[in-house]
This record gives C-alpha cells, structure tokens and sequence, in this order.
C-alpha cells in the first residue's frame, strides 16, 4: 500500500529532514562560504516554528510557551521581533 505525501512527510525524522536542507544549502552555496549560518537559520526556522504552533494551539500564548519550552515573556519578544501576529483563531 502506497503512502500519502503527508505520511510519507512524518517518515522522516526531523533531524534528517534539517540535515539534508543545511546540506543542499552549502552545496547550492557553491564556492561563497556562508555568513552567520546559525543565525540565518535561526531567522528563517524559528518564525514558521512559533506561527504552526501558535495555530495548533489556536493562539493561545501561554500554551504555545509551554510547547516550545519558553517563557512567555520570551514568546512575545520573538512574536514582536519576527512582526508575527497572533490569531486567537488559530489559523
């Protein structure tokens, strides 16, 4: 039996998954050597991060907090730092 996309997406650890994109990264990076990697991906990662958790718990902050292992204090400076607007509808 053949797997959907979607499950076929959850088969593959996560770590794996970062793995093979840092690596296609360097190798698209070519022969330029990469500037602030850590941050640049930290900057592209943590923003979707906190927005599909913040829609799983329907925006509620202190949940969200919690799931990511934060502060709440913490949450909503990155919530002003990455401008992300929180939607108690969670979507």
């Amino acid at each position: 039996m053949r797997k959907s996309a979607t499950e076929a997406d959850h088969s593959i650890p996560l770590r794996k998954s970062v793995k093979t994109a840092i690596r296609r990264y360097l190798q698209d990076m070519g022969a330029s050597q990469p500037d602030s990697l850590y941050r640049t991906l930290l900057a592209e990662v943590e923003p979707p991060l906190i927005e599909e958790v913040l829609r799983y718990t329907q925006g509620n902050q202190s949940r969200t907090a919690r799931i990511l292992g934060m502060t709440r204090n913490t949450l909503r400076a990155k919530l002003t730092r990455y401008d992300i607007t929180v939607d108690p509808r969670g979507t």
